[in-house]
């Protein structure tokens, strides 16, 4: 079987989606900095511009100020001298009452090159006055007019002084609620980016997470033995890369694993026949059907009988066991009574335990648990049915369940000779009995441990013997899926 090579309907199947893991995790990380990015760039010339139309206002705001207080300082100045001027009537105070004037009139001006609006129909009325009070001055007014000219400058300088302060406090308002307005406007901006951004690395974490675990879930049924579920993985070009490598390899454990159940079938098949003919042919002898026999011949064939019986024993485990490892690949999980599953496996082993004069104490809780329990009963007849073989007469095993950081633990503790260490490695792999005896005579043929560890893998758990400084303690550890 060739390896798996991408083909045109694999580019089709991906579409746009074929870009890798790491170009997927680059234009994620892009798209969240551009969201990100983009609302910070407005925030910041948002705020510059807020700042400089708040120094700007600032420095308007101190011009004009300083302006209109000099207005009025200049106005009384002008108006000493137009009233010196008036007096006097020489021709030096009507050159200074000029020069004041003009400095009051450029005072003006400059305030009105502030296009401040509110002023500008005041700052009209006051040149008007101040054009009254010249040709009240020059022409020589009574002291009267003049004096009313004068309080209705003092009253105009009054009044713009209070239309700037109005104009610059309205200004400053509408400073902070235009603050305000783009404070929200860019709240609800950034409400809608982090929204958006979080789409996006929801979108990206999906695209990205959801391959891996088809992976993880992938590998997982690989490596507990099940080849029959078709491989299928999403998301960026190389990991559907890795999960089409991943459905190769299924297809090809698959084929091995039916190449070798086929090829025990047939072995065991071709071992049965010319067995049973054996076993027959030397029950016939036995019976003496051919003619009596001979004390040496009688010892021949017993010894024939017991190897004949122990080979047919060992087909027999080896097709158990090759059953055990097909139909641990079908998982029924289903929830059980813990005490019920382990009471019927104590009574299950009773005629056992009165033949050795064995108890057996169990220790289970109360309460339903998630398992197999047809697989976990196979489990609980050979760990016990071991224990009680090896316990010596008017001994006791211990049966414990109880569930620790959200696993079940099945302990199995005998009084028996224990595990020599020799075959700690060892004692799991088929047809192993390890080379202490059991007190009495066994017919088995070292698959039980075995088919215990077989069926243990397959429910996502782990057997292993533990140091004990008498007997053997084999702890059995499952997965808690409630």
């Amino acid at each position: 079987m060739g390896f798996p090579t991408s083909t045109a309907a694999d580019s089709r199947a991906g579409g746009w989606l074929r870009i890798s893991f790491r170009q997927g995790m680059v234009i994620g990380f892009a798209l969240l900095v551009l969201l990100l990015g983009s609302v910070a760039v407005q925030s910041w010339v948002l705020l510059e511009r807020l700042v400089g139309q708040s120094r700007s206002n600032s420095e308007l705001a101190l011009a004009l100020t300083g302006e209109v207080q000099a207005l009025a300082e200049r106005t009384v100045d002008l108006e000493r001298s137009a009233r010196q001027s008036l007096v006097l009537d020489t021709p030096e105070f009507r050159l200074r009452f000029a020069e004041h004037l003009a400095a009051v009139r450029h005072l003006v001006s400059e305030i009105e090159a502030h296009q401040v609006r509110p002023l500008s129909p005041l700052l009209d009325a006051w040149r008007r006055v101040a054009v009254a009070l010249e040709k009240g001055v020059t022409q020589g007014a009574s002291q009267n007019e003049l004096q009313a000219l004068i309080a209705r400058l003092g009253e105009l300088n009054e009044r713009i002084a209070r239309g700037s302060r109005q104009w610059i406090d309205q200004g400053n308002a509408r400073l902070l609620a235009e603050l305000d307005q783009r404070r929200l406007q860019l709240g609800g901006q950034m409400a809608l980016t982090l929204a958006a951004a979080l789409a996006v690395a929801v979108a990206m974490g999906w695209w990205l997470v959801r391959p891996v675990r088809q992976l993880d879930r992938a590998i997982a049924e690989l490596g507990r033995g099940r080849f029959s579920g078709q491989i299928r993985v999403d998301g960026p070009d190389d990991l559907q890369r890795l999960g089409r490598r991943l459905e190769w390899l299924r297809a090809h454990l698959s084929e091995l694993e039916t190449d070798r159940e086929r090829a025990l079938r047939h072995v065991s098949h071709e071992l049965k026949t010319p067995l049973t003919a054996l076993k027959e042919g030397i029950a016939l002898i036995s019976e003496e059907v051919p003619g009596p026999l001979l004390a040496g011949q009688r010892e021949i064939v017993d010894i024939l009988t017991h190897n004949v019986a122990a080979l047919q024993l060992q087909i027999e485990s080896l097709l158990r066991l090759n059953a055990v490892a097909s139909e641990a690949r079908q998982l029924n999980p289903q929830r059980v009574s813990l005490r019920r599953l382990f009471s019927d496996a104590v009574v299950r082993r009773e005629l056992q335990c009165q033949a050795r004069g064995v108890t057996v104490d169990l220790t289970v809780p109360d309460g339903d648990a998630v398992l197999d329990a047809e697989k976990l009963s196979v489990i609980l007849d050979n760990l016990l049915s071991n224990a009680i073989d090896f316990s010596p007469g008017g001994g006791q095993v211990a049966l414990r369940v109880q569930r620790s950081e959200g696993r079940w633990r099945i302990d199995c503790i005998d009084q028996g000779p224990g595990v020599a260490d020799s075959d700690v490695e060892r004692i799991f792999e088929p047809f192993v009995q390890g080379s202490r005896a059991a007190p009495v005579r066994r017919q088995g043929s070292g698959v039980g441990l075995s088919i215990v560890r077989e069926l243990t893998r397959a429910l996502g758990g782990s057997v292993r013997l533990l140091p004990s400084a008498v007997g053997a303690h084999f702890r059995v550890e499952l997965p808690d899926e409630n």
